[in-house]
């Protein structure tokens, strides 16, 4: 209990000091919208979720591509744990119908939320959200299709090759460290892959704050009209 009650006080420190936008959301594009309630279960033992974004989009538009190099928004989403970013950039897409995000962060065995809807033009569903004891990892699903939307789908780590990972609490914004807004020099790799989680290198202990294959449970339960 005294672990879980200090990392909620040192993630709600984390969120009043940084840049993290309250629960937003697109309008929707469309009418004939069919609604689904997106939870997500923080299935780590030490690494906090920064604030979720989800979208429903079109089978044009992706949200990261393994081996490209991440976009802007999703690379701050990743080393920040900001959504304000990426829910910017997919509210102005024309193939996002609905984007959305929690804006808080999630604790390990905790869950969040999130409603959202596809139509027959958005029929995709993408989400992310970053583990805020790392450089720039993220949790992500991609490209979920309405065909298959209800059910549960367990999402894995990606790093975002954005920001080289140090493990140095000089440039990590969750616990233990909570330097939000720095970044380290070095050059990372400079694209998508599968994270290889934590290694000691540094300020992050495994034992704490590793994790084995996927962080999160993503159920998707379609809501009654």
């Amino acid at each position: 209990m005294r672990t879980r009650n200090l990392l909620l006080a040192l993630a709600t420190l984390i969120a009043a000091t940084g840049t993290w936008t309250a629960a937003s959301a697109s309008p929707p594009k469309a009418t004939n919208a069919t609604r689904y309630v997106v939870t997500v279960t923080n299935i780590t033992k030490g690494q906090i979720l920064g604030p979720i974004v989800v979208s429903s989009h079109s089978d044009r538009t992706r949200l990261f591509e393994l081996g490209e190099p991440a976009s802007v928004e999703l690379a701050h989403l990743a080393e920040e744990g900001d959504p304000s970013l990426l829910v910017g950039a997919l509210t102005a897409n024309p193939e996002a119908l609905i984007t959305r995000t929690n804006g808080a962060v999630t604790l390990p065995g905790d869950s969040s939320s999130i409603v959202i809807a596809v139509d027959d033009d958005h029929t995709y569903l993408s989400l992310a959200s970053m583990l805020v004891s790392t450089n720039d990892a993220f949790i992500g699903l991609r490209d979920i299709p309405a065909p298959t939307l209800e059910g549960t789908f367990f999402a894995r780590v990606y790093d975002a090759g954005s920001e080289f990972n140090s493990e140095d609490c000089g440039f990590v914004p969750g616990p233990p460290c909570g330097s939000a807004g720095m970044h380290d020099p070095t050059p990372a790799e400079g694209y998508v892959r599968i994270h290889e989680g934590i290694h000691g290198i540094a300020s992050l202990a495994p034992e704490e704050f590793d994790w084995r294959g996927e962080a999160a449970e993503v159920t998707i339960r379609r809501l009654n009209p």
